[in-house]
C-alpha cells in the first residue's frame, strides 16, 4: 500500500496548498485570482508549445468574455509565471480601440524596438509575446489591418493573445478561443462568503449566513458586488443591516425587470444608462453614465460607490467615484460618472368627479 501511494503522494505535492482556517482563507482569496486555475494552464500550454523547427508560424489565442469578466486578470496571471516569462524575450501590451494610423504606428514601432532590444539573447531567438486588448467592436476592415500588422511586424515563433468582449475575433485564431465565462452560483457563493464573513466562522452564524447566501443569489456572479458588498456586510457585522442590503437588491432587481423585461447582471458593468437605487434614500436613484478602468499609475477618485449607494454620501452634479480597486495584477481601478436624481413619481393622480352625483 505504501508503495501504491507514492504516485499519489507525488501528485498531490504538484497542486498548490489549499487553506482552509477561517481565520486565514479570505486574506489567499483577496489576493490571488479566484476560480481561473483550469484557464490559466490552457493559456500556458498554448504559450510554452513549439513548433517544428522552421515551420513556425505567428500563433493567435482569441479570449473572448462579457466585460470584466476578468480577461486582463488572467492574461496578466500567466505573464507572470516564470515558465512564461522566461520562454519570450520580451512581453508587450497593447490596448486598440479602432486601430487608427496612429495606433498602427505605435503598434510597428512597439514591435520593432522590442525586438531590437532583445534580438541578442539567442536562447529566446527574438520571440515576443504580444498581448493586444481590443476595446469595443472593431470593424472587419480594422481587424484585417491589424492582423496584417501582427503577421507583418510581430517576429517569427512569437505569439499573440487576443481579447475582446465580441466573438468576431473567433476567425482570426490559429488554435480554438477560450471563452471566460462567469463563476457558477457554488464558486460564487464560496468567494462571497469568504469575503464577507473573513475571519469569522459563518456557522456560529446562521441567521447571518442564510442572509450572506440570500445577497449573493441577488448579485449573480458580479466580482464588483462582491467586492464591495462583502467590505460593507463585513464593517456591519449585524442582521438589522445585511436585512436591508437583501431588501435593497430585491427592489432593485423588480423594478429592474418592469423596465427591461429581465433582471439585471451587474448595473455597473452593462454598456446601457443604469440607474440604481440609494439605500440611504429610497426618493433618489444614483445614475450611472459611463465607466473604464485606470491603471495603478493614475489617480482614483475619493469617493466610492458603496458609500453613495449603501451610505450617506451625497456628491453634487456629475461625479467620478470609485467602483472597486483590485489588488490583483493588472492593479485596475474601476471608475465610474455618476449623478445622483430625484425619483419622480409618474403614476397619475386619480381625480375624483364631484358632478352629476357621481
Amino acid at each position: 500500500m505504501i508503495r501504491d501511494v507514492n504516485e499519489l503522494v507525488l501528485f498531490l505535492a504538484s497542486y498548490p496548498r489549499l487553506y482552509s482556517q477561517p481565520y486565514s482563507m479570505h486574506l489567499q482569496l483577496a489576493n490571488c485570482m479566484f476560480g481561473r486555475q483550469i484557464e490559466a494552464q490552457l493559456v500556458i500550454n498554448f504559450l510554452l508549445h513549439t513548433q517544428p523547427h522552421g515551420t513556425e508560424e505567428l500563433e493567435v489565442l482569441p479570449i473572448v468574455g462579457p466585460r470584466y469578466v476578468g480577461k486582463s486578470t488572467l492574461v496578466a496571471h500567466v505573464c507572470k509565471d516564470e515558465r512564461v516569462f522566461d520562454h519570450f524575450s520580451n512581453i508587450s501590451f497593447f490596448r486598440i480601440h479602432g486601430f487608427t494610423d496612429d495606433e498602427l504606428a505605435t503598434f510597428r514601432e512597439g514591435c520593432a524596438t522590442k525586438v531590437q532590444n532583445h534580438i541578442s539573447d539567442s536562447n529566446k531567438d527574438g520571440r515576443l509575446l504580444v498581448v493586444v486588448e481590443l476595446d469595443g467592436d472593431l470593424s472587419e476592415e480594422a481587424l484585417n489591418r491589424l492582423f496584417s500588422a501582427s503577421r507583418q511586424y510581430v517576429p517569427r515563433g512569437s505569439k499573440i493573445i487576443l481579447t475582446s468582449r465580441f466573438d468576431n475575433i473567433a476567425k482570426f485564431g490559429t488554435t480554438k478561443p477560450l471563452n471566460l465565462k462567469h463563476l457558477s452560483r457554488e464558486a460564487y457563493w464560496y468567494f462571497f462568503k469568504t469575503l464577507t464573513f473573513g475571519s469569522t466562522d459563518p456557522e456560529m452564524h446562521p441567521r447571518l449566513t442564510h442572509l450572506a447566501m440570500e445577497i449573493a443569489k441577488m448579485q449573480i456572479s458580479c466580482f464588483f458586488n462582491a467586492n464591495t458588498v462583502a467590505r460593507l456586510l463585513r464593517d456591519n457585522f449585524n442582521g438589522l443591516l445585511w436585512s436591508k442590503v437583501l431588501a435593497f437588491f430585491r427592489c432593485f432587481i423588480q423594478q429592474h425587470i418592469s423596465r427591461f423585461g429581465q433582471p439585471s447582471f451587474c448595473p455597473l458593468v452593462e454598456d446601457r444608462l443604469a440607474y440604481i437605487g440609494r439605500m440611504a434614500a429610497p426618493s433618489e436613484a444614483v445614475v450611472v453614465y459611463h465607466h473604464h478602468h485606470r491603471s495603478s499609475e493614475e489617480e482614483v477618485p475619493k469617493i466610492r460607490m458603496d458609500d453613495v449607494i449603501f451610505g450617506s454620501v451625497k456628491p453634487h452634479g456629475k461625479v467620478e467615484v470609485l467602483i472597486w480597486q483590485s489588488h490583483i495584477p493588472p492593479y485596475y481601478s474601476y471608475v465610474c460618472t455618476c449623478e445622483i436624481q430625484e425619483i419622480k413619481n409618474t403614476g397619475a393622480k386619480r381625480k375624483r368627479s364631484v358632478g352629476s352625483g357621481i
